[in-house]
């Protein structure tokens, strides 16, 4: 089977729709866009994401080394775009 992409980071259901970050690997495709701890992911590329686990089914869908669009809401409440390019899991 083929390695999955990975953005290296630790996600956890939020209490709204999305998936809060809570670990983030250093070096690492989100460390690199942008991600920080209470983050909360919600798309990735043109998927909603509304858990933890529709963020791994997202990011395992899209192709290393091929740029993808996040969505994030901050801890301060605001919103941001990032571009992160996912790795290959090891």
């Amino acid at each position: 089977a083929p390695a999955g992409a990975t953005l290296g980071v630790e996600a956890v259901d939020d209490e709204k729709p999305g998936a809060r970050v809570v670990g983030v690997h250093v070096p690492g495709p989100g460390y690199a866009a942008g991600l920080v701890r209470g983050d909360v992911l919600l798309t990735v590329g043109t998927m909603r994401v509304d858990s933890a686990a529709d963020l791994a089914r997202a990011v395992a869908r899209a192709e290393p080394g091929e740029e993808v669009e996040l969505t994030v809401r901050h801890r301060s409440g605001g919103y941001q775009q990032l571009t992160a390019v996912p790795g290959v899991v090891t």
